[in-house]
C-alpha cells in the first residue's frame, strides 16, 4: 500500500478549503459588525466597524485569490479601505447612500481621517491571523 504525497501548498484541495475558510470568515466579519452596531455605540461601534469592514475585504480578497500571502491580502484589503475612504472626499459615495443602503454600507459617506488607523488596525489583525492559519496548516502537513 503506497502512501500518499503529503498536499502541495496550493494544491486544488488547499485551494478549496482556503476559499471555504474566507467564505465563513466573511459572513462572520458581517456577523460581528452587525452584533457589534446592535450591542455598542459611539466610538466602539464606529472604529471597530471599521476595522471589521478591512477584514471583511481582506476576507473577499482571500476568497478570490485565496494564493494570496497574508502580506498581500492585508495590503490589498487595506489599499481598497482606504481608496473607498478618501473616494469619500468627492462626495460620490454621499450622493450614493442618499438613495441605497447598500452603497452607504459599503461606500460610507463621508471622509473621516481616523478611519484609516482603523483600516490599519484591521489589515493587520487579519494578515496576522492569516499568516497564524497558514503556519498551523503546515504544521499540520509535516
Amino acid at each position: 500500500m503506497a502512501l500518499s504525497p503529503a498536499p502541495r501548498p496550493h494544491s486544488d484541495t488547499t485551494v478549496a478549503r482556503t476559499r471555504a475558510t474566507a467564505a465563513v470568515a466573511a459572513l462572520v466579519t458581517v456577523g460581528a459588525g452587525l452584533g457589534l452596531r446592535a450591542v455598542t455605540t459611539g466610538d466602539v461601534a464606529k472604529y471597530g466597524g471599521d476595522a471589521l469592514y478591512t477584514l471583511l475585504i481582506l476576507s473577499l480578497v482571500v476568497l478570490a485569490a485565496p494564493r494570496a500571502t497574508p502580506l498581500k491580502a492585508a495590503g490589498v484589503a487595506l489599499a481598497v479601505s482606504w481608496g473607498v475612504e478618501f473616494l469619500q472626499l468627492s462626495g460620490l459615495p454621499a450622493d450614493l447612500s442618499r438613495h441605497s443602503t447598500a452603497a452607504r454600507l459599503i461606500l460610507g459617506s463621508t471622509f473621516n481621517a481616523p478611519d484609516l488607523f482603523w483600516y490599519v488596525i484591521g489589515a493587520i489583525a487579519g494578515g496576522l491571523v492569516m499568516a497564524a492559519s497558514a503556519r498551523h496548516a503546515g504544521g499540520r502537513r509535516a
